[in-house]
């Protein structure tokens, strides 16, 4: 037998030798449990000698619950057990086993307390010796181990536990052996006799003498799994509400809501929408084609068992996906329940995905906004996660859709306004290059990324009278319905004063003052300010004749020059104000166009952008400019794709014009005397010009009778000095010029007028006709259709 050292001699005890008046040392126990030494008083009060009882187990001679002592003969004794734990000379784990007197039993000593509270504790109770060995167990711990006490006593935790989460406590037991500094940690695993995973909050702290030495470590550990539940719950939750509804965008929304819930929640989730809810249409009721928005799963799709994001499927009626369809609510299923089975049936590509995974219970639920069905969402749980779906999780899934739901409906109502932004706006740009001898066009609009939605920038080609163009880009303040609208308003503006033919910077003089003018009062609403204000223009008007471009700008970006030679400058040109503040004048620049050269006009959105500022935004769209380019078309593209290859928080409009001029063949003028005998010299001359460019047959007759009339006005109402010009293009324009201000009316003489019908004649007699100013006079033309020979 082992030396345990000197035990004590408690021989006091009743005649009958069942029960006890003190408290007697009855064994002592080895590390394996089993009886070493066995006294004189533990025979007398059980009845065993000790050749019968050494060897044996300890469990043998106690009650069920280990409180009190059984007799040979099988009754249990009024006396209470108690085990003292020892080391024996190997440093082994044993106990000194004691008998209390009844007595003591019932008023138990602070030491029976303390192991009462020990053993009773809810919480797991473990204690270690400074090498990480087990010295004792309470009951909790052994419940959850699923073996007793006496098996794992002198063992480490690896040794009946094993995986990296127990590495990790038994380093942590370790460490608090030796620094004697308290740790706490998180545990979350499923132990040998447990189902599932449960969540574990650890404390180790040293256990230290008098001296302060660390004699052991002791462990508590509990089982917050309702609370780890609860908190994962609250915390999906709070995940969702920021990161669902990031975007405005229909399908980003639903994937959005997928990466959320797989895989910490579900194994799979699918989100199909109503196919016109993608479009941003309000469903009607009765609507049950659905198209598939979003999916996640946590492990490869096979092709054959599921659809792929923009699929159009019908869900059977008998499908909880129908039932949620016609307005019934979440529903929670085992895969097994014959409902389901049925359904799988008859929807054979669920049916693969379900058993391709093992999958054992499932959510279905209605996206609900404002009492509308938008379309349904479908989780599964595969045979990997051991926990099916319970009445809490589904409590938490209606919760989450409710709040994708709303994020999902913003989105559809941002893409239905978007749409109608767009349409709009596309309708009052131009549909294509406009086709003028003038110019060579080509032009883009990129609307803005993101949530922001389409700007107001625009740009306009116009075609002018004496083979000119007026060219225009603009930007609205804003996104939206309404920045489309004050860009339809602007450009709408822009048109008519162009008809009237005012030069660039009265052009803008007058824009700026229906802006200003278009402000609500004061009672409609102090912090309305409409898109309009605050917008910028450019507006130029490029004349072939004379190969010069007159420019102005209010506000915006000036445009860039490329010369034939492929050098680029950016055009001086005074800036002034934006359009609505009514402050500085315009300025006009008159810069001269060769022939071959490209001017670029655009606007900030393409040049600016959160990585850099606008300046440097230039300076890259200078070098793309000057890059060779088969065609405009194909340069705008390669502008684009430099410096906008995706939407940006701002629209773009660019438009690229290629100047061309007008050869001397096409044109022909004359100075002309205010003398009436000149007006027969000027039809002469006219005559002789278009039969030289073959247009005696088409264009003669009507020619001279407006030659007559503009001259014959001139002579009679203006003062010189007189010029006569033709331009021939696609058209015949006449201009007659004066240096009068006055215009010239068009009225509906009466019978007993002699004149006032030559005007009339020239309105009826060509395809339109007007009056243009000049700094000097003015100048009054007439267009008619022609054919070229």
């Amino acid at each position: 037998m082992e030396h345990f050292g000197e035990l004590p001699d408690r021989r006091t005890r009743q005649p009958d030798g069942t029960s006890l008046d003190a408290s007697v040392t009855v064994a002592v126990t080895d590390s394996r449990g089993l009886v070493a030494y066995w006294s004189r008083e533990a025979q007398d009060l059980l009845g065993y000698a000790p050749t019968e009882i050494i060897g044996s187990p300890l469990a043998r001679l106690l009650s069920p619950d280990g409180s009190t002592f059984r007799h040979r003969d099988g009754r249990l004794l009024d006396t209470r057990a108690h085990l003292f734990p020892l080391l024996d000379a190997r440093q082994e784990q044993a106990a000194l086993v004691t008998a209390l007197p009844a007595s003591e039993a019932l008023t138990p000593r602070d030491n029976t307390l303390k192991q009462w509270m020990f053993e009773l504790q809810p919480r797991v109770l473990t204690i270690f010796d400074p090498n990480g060995r087990t010295l004792s167990a309470n009951a909790a711990a052994e419940r959850v181990a699923g073996f007793p006490d006496h098996e794992v006593r002198g063992q480490r935790v690896t040794e009946f536990f094993l995986g990296p989460p127990f590495e990790e406590v038994e380093r942590r037991i370790l460490r608090v052996g030796k620094t004697g500094n308290p740790e706490s940690t998180e545990l979350f695993v499923r132990l040998p006799e447990e189902t599932r995973a449960h969540a574990w909050g650890l404390d180790i702290f040293p256990l230290k003498d008098v001296d302060g030495r660390v004699c052991a470590v002791g462990l508590a550990a509990e089982d917050y799994s309702t609370q780890y539940n609860t908190r994962e719950r609250l915390a999906l939750l709070s995940e969702a509400r920021t990161r669902i509804g990031m975007t405005l965008d229909v399908a980003g929304t639903a994937q959005e809501l997928a990466d959320v819930v797989v895989p910490r929640f579900a194994d799979f989730v699918s989100v199909d929408l109503l196919d016109v809810v993608l479009r941003g249409v309000l469903p009607a009721p009765g609507l049950a084609v659905l198209r598939r928005a979003a999916q996640s799963c946590s492990r490869p799709l096979p092709r054959s068992a599921v659809l792929d994001s923009g699929d159009v499927h019908t869900p059977p009626p008998s499908s909880p996906l129908a039932r949620c369809l016609a307005g019934g609510p979440a529903e929670l299923h085992d895969l097994k329940a014959p409902d389901i089975i049925r359904w799988l049936a008859e929807d054979p590509l669920h049916a693969a995905h379900a058993d391709a995974f093992g999958a054992h219970s499932l959510i279905a639920l209605p996206i609900r906004a404002h009492g509308v069905v938008l379309g349904t969402v479908l989780l599964l749980r595969y045979a990997t996660s051991p926990d099916p779906f319970g009445p809490d999780d589904l409590t938490i899934t209606e919760d989450l859709v409710s709040r994708a739901a709303v994020c999902l409906d913003n989105a559809r109502r941002f893409t239905h306004e978007r749409g109608i932004a767009l349409a709009l706006q596309r309708s009052l740009l131009p549909r294509g290059p406009t086709v003028h001898p003038a110019v060579e066009t080509a032009s883009r609009y990129v609307p803005a990324g993101g949530s922001a939605g389409t700007g107001g920038d625009w740009f306009d080609v116009i075609p002018l009278p004496g083979a000119r163009v007026g060219l225009v880009v603009g930007d609205v303040v804003g996104h939206g319905i309404g920045a489309s609208a004050a860009m339809g308003r602007l450009r709408m503006a822009v048109r008519t004063l162009a008809d009237i033919d005012l030069p660039p910077d009265e052009l803008l003089t007058h824009l700026d003052d229906i802006v200003t003018h278009s402000v609500p009062p004061d009672d409609v609403a102090d912090d309305v300010i409409p898109g309009d204000v605050g917008a910028t223009c450019l507006y130029a008007v490029y004349n072939p004749v004379s190969r010069s471009c007159a420019l102005a700008r209010a506000g915006h970006p000036a445009p860039i020059l490329v010369h034939p030679d492929g050098t680029t400058q950016v055009v001086d040109l005074p800036a002034g104000p934006p359009l609505g503040l009514g402050s500085l004048p315009f300025e006009t620049a008159e810069p001269q166009i060769t022939e071959g050269s490209l001017l670029a006009l655009f606007t900030d959105g393409l040049c600016k952008s959160r990585d850099h500022d606008i300046d440097e935004g230039i300076r890259a769209l200078r070098q793309a400019l000057a890059r060779p380019a088969p065609s405009l078309e194909a340069l705008c593209d390669t502008v684009l794709n430099t410096l906008h290859p995706q939407p940006d928080a701002d629209d773009v409009a660019l438009l690229l014009i290629r100047a061309r001029g007008l050869g001397q063949d096409n044109l022909a003028s004359w100075d002309l005397p205010s003398d009436p005998a000149i007006v027969a010299e000027a039809r002469r001359r006219v005559c002789d010009r278009l039969a030289a460019w073959g247009l005696e047959d088409d264009a003669a007759f009507i020619t001279e009778l407006v030659v007559s009339e503009l001259v014959t006005n001139a002579i009679r109402y203006a003062t010189g000095p007189i010029r006569l010009r033709l331009i021939k293009e696609q058209t015949l324009t006449c201009e007659v010029s004066d240096g009068s201000s006055i215009s010239p009316h068009l009225r509906r003489a009466r019978l007993s007028d002699e004149g006032g019908r030559g005007l009339l004649l020239v309105a009826q007699l060509t395809e339109r006709w007007g009056t243009r100013y000049t700094r000097t006079g003015k100048t009054i033309w007439a267009e008619q259709l022609i054919h070229a020979a």
